[in-house]
């Protein structure tokens, strides 16, 4: 859905974040949180994960050792862009984003249903690969 849809995978991961505790969203408050971040991901997130699978093909002169190295260097910036992003979205979501939903399973539905409205071409192959997967996903309760 990345590269296919343009989709941001960690607005995606929020989202069933929130649906893993029963937060169903609206489109226009994804549109919210999407604008909450959309600088940080177009200016960060984006060019960093260009210029790391940019250079997985090598550059000519550069051993691939150093290559490779440096993409290592890239991808941990690359990561911590995209925690940062995690961090602003909760912090712009709040404790009580979205409306209350039926199950973990029908906010999941909504949440991914209305992210996608806004986007293109969105394959659902992948769509039904996020729920499935959702689905199937269940946390460690901590036994103390």
């Amino acid at each position: 859905m990345q590269d296919k849809a343009a989709a941001d995978v960690n607005l995606l991961l929020f989202l069933l974040f929130l649906a893993e505790r029963k937060r169903q969203l609206s489109g226009e408050e994804i549109a919210r949180l999407d604008a909450a971040v959309s600088q940080w991901r177009e200016s960060v997130v984006k060019p960093l994960r260009a210029l790391r699978r940019g250079l997985k093909a090598g550059i000519e002169f550069i051993p691939g050792t150093v290559i490779e190295t440096f993409r290592a260097q890239i991808k941990r910036l690359e990561l911590e862009a995209e925690q940062i992003e995690q961090h602003r979205l909760d912090e712009f979501a709040g404790n009580d984003a979205g409306a209350p939903a039926a199950s973990r399973m029908d906010a999941a539905q909504s949440n991914v249903a209305a992210y996608c409205a806004r986007l293109a071409n969105v394959p659902q192959q992948a769509v039904d690969a996020i729920l499935h997967s959702f689905a199937e996903f269940h946390p460690i309760e901590p036994h103390f």
